[in-house]
């Protein structure tokens, strides 16, 4: 990172720090809070920038770091473990020192928010403390109305997620596994119903009483528990359904020496992206559990393929007309989007439409779309022809 004017930091904790965020996510938030100043974008930091988005689309730059790497957990994938050898040093900021980080990186126009998440350190509650008393200065001493995206610690207590979410504009407890024995292969000194999903309710009882512009979101890591992607979606739905998350993230293992799980194989980068098509269907498109279902195999795992592909193949018996054709079909149809469904709905209220060049000109994929859609009674190819 570059020199800050008037601001003493030690290079290696920053770059420690903001390494030990790297498989942390946040690259789709959006918040209701307006940031107040410059809306420019800074220099690339070395371990500690991430990108996200707000509502309306603005991109914006997030400072994200631990606040501590030292953990007594004993998670077999993670670098910051008590039984891994990658962290040759433990480096921890304080509440002041990080504040004043934050607002050096703000005031120099290289970002607009903070990312803090931390390891355990002694312990959660104390560490949580700290993490909050960062925001605390933040918001308090400094006046930042910059975006702040909390994680909070598995095993905090009720009071300190209160706190964290009077101040953060989101906040989340990482699920990193869809069930308790999943957990158990990944890290066997947390606790999946104390640890982790009391936390995550006490979000959801809180958010009657305190304002959390972003909401609470979650992540887990796809496949080094060897689990199946029904059991990650059956979580999913679990997630939105019952705990009223705004989103669920996730990201494919990836072995790192030094850690217990080192020696084990890689996760596909396309079952992450499946997950995420899945994700979208249920959270953005509303298709029901069951309809999303028929994209899974009998073991319980998503085929390299557009899992909306194989949704549309078993709901619909023949091509629709998009003159015609509700607004829940329309957004059925590979290529076919909410926006573009809207936009069909709006324009066949002017004029007819009589080509797929019209569908084009809304956004429609028509490579996609055509096999589900007919024109006057002609379809553009043939649903056999685009499976082969």
């Amino acid at each position: 990172m570059g020199p800050l004017p008037g601001l003493k930091i030690d290079p290696a904790k920053v770059d420690a720090l903001g390494r030990g965020t790297k498989y942390d996510l946040c690259s789709s938030t959006s918040t209701k809070r307006k940031v107040e100043g410059s809306h420019g974008i800074g220099d690339v930091l070395r371990g500690g920038l991430c990108h996200s988005f707000t509502g309306n689309g603005r991109c914006v730059s997030l400072f994200k770091t631990l606040y501590t790497n030292a953990c007594p957990l004993d998670c077999r994938y993670c670098t910051n473990s008590r039984n891994s050898r990658g962290s040759a040093r433990t480096f921890s900021y304080s509440p002041e020192e990080l504040a004043r980080i934050t607002v050096g990186l703000y005031r120099s126009n290289r970002i607009e928010g903070l990312f803090l998440s931390s390891g355990i350190g002694r312990d959660e509650n104390e560490t949580m403390e700290e993490m909050i008393e960062t925001v605390r200065l933040l918001r308090g001493i400094h006046r930042f109305r910059g975006y702040v995206h909390l994680k909070i610690l598995p095993g905090s207590s009720k009071e300190h997620v209160r706190e964290a979410m009077e101040l953060a504009d989101r906040v989340s407890v990482n699920l990193e596994a869809p069930s308790k024995s999943r957990l158990a292969d990944l890290c066997p000194s947390k606790d999946y119903e104390r640890d982790i999903l009391a936390r995550q309710r006490y979000v959801k009882e809180l958010s009657g009483r305190v304002d959390l512009p972003a909401g609470q979101t979650t992540q887990m890591v796809v496949g080094a528990a060897e689990e199946s992607d029904r059991e990650i979606f059956d979580r999913l739905f679990f997630e939105y359904e019952t705990m009223n998350l705004r989103r669920v993230y996730f990201s494919a293992f990836r072995p790192v020496a030094g850690t217990t799980f080192e020696g084990k194989e890689k996760e596909q980068s396309w079952r992450e992206h499946r997950l995420y098509q899945v994700d979208w269907l249920h959270r953005v498109y509303g298709l029901k559990r069951e309809e999303i279902l028929v994209a899974f195999d009998d073991d319980g795992f998503l085929r390299n393929g557009d899992p909306k592909m194989a949704i549309a193949v078993n709901f619909f018996d023949s091509p629709i007309d998009p003159n015609s054709a509700s607004f829940s079909e329309l957004i059925r149809v590979p290529g076919i989007g909410p926006k573009s469904a809207r936009r069909i709905s709006l324009l066949r209220k002017e004029k007819r439409i009589e080509r797929m060049r019209d569908l084009a000109a809304l956004g429609v994929v028509v490579r996609r779309a055509g096999p589900f859609l007919k024109i006057d009674g002609k379809c553009s190819t043939t649903l056999d022809r685009w499976i082969r």
